[in-house]
């Protein structure tokens, strides 16, 4: 069994806003495979996906982004999922709009839902796609912080390369799953 955890927080008002592009990625893997969230289990929306013999459990964990180990951890437990086979997908300000990247394992590089699930399981040693979201501009950085840049939405300019992006990141993600991390990183790092 996979787990793919796709990151961000519930509610209409944060649906499209940068912090919220794992679970971008996860609707467009649900319009591509026919994935239903309704079933909710750990304090997460699930959806099962049968990937051949595979069977992938796709979430979107409930807790707000800083509270994503909770679900993640618990799933993964109750599931039996091993580490190799957890993949988590999350907003990265210190990528530019448009990039991703797909590592095996390594730090949580500030991302609150990364150091969640990490803290959670007990160590960094799970893949993670980062989806570059940008960053604020270096005024609003220092007088405001990180916090409402990442729970804006991506400004009209951006849209065309943030569809393109999500596309590419599902692509990632079926990737993989069917040819593994390796192949995956070549592919799209």
């Amino acid at each position: 069994m996979f787990l793919v955890v796709g990151l961000g927080n519930p509610g209409a008002k944060y649906a499209r806003t940068r912090h919220n592009a794992g679970w971008m990625v996860l609707d467009e893997l649900a319009r591509r495979h026919s994935l239903d969230f309704s079933r909710k289990a750990h304090e997460a929306q699930v959806a099962t996906w049968l990937l051949g013999v595979d069977r992938v459990l796709v979430a979107k964990p409930q807790t707000f982004m800083n509270e994503s180990g909770r679900a993640a951890g618990a799933l993964l437990r109750y599931n039996r999922v091993v580490l190799p086979h957890l993949l988590v997908i999350c907003d990265d300000l210190n990528l530019p709009v448009g990039k991703l990247r797909l590592r095996p394992s390594g730090s949580d590089g500030g991302q609150n839902g990364l150091k969640s699930i990490a803290r959670a399981l007990g160590n960094q040693n799970f893949a993670r796609l980062r989806f570059g979201v940008g960053e604020p501009p270096s005024e609003e950085r220092e007088t405001r912080g990180t916090a409402d840049f990442v729970l804006r939405p991506f400004d009209e300019s951006e849209q065309n390369l943030v569809e393109e992006t999500i596309a590419r990141a599902a692509d990632c993600v079926e990737t993989w799953l069917r040819e593994g991390l390796e192949t995956a990183m070549n592919r799209f790092n």
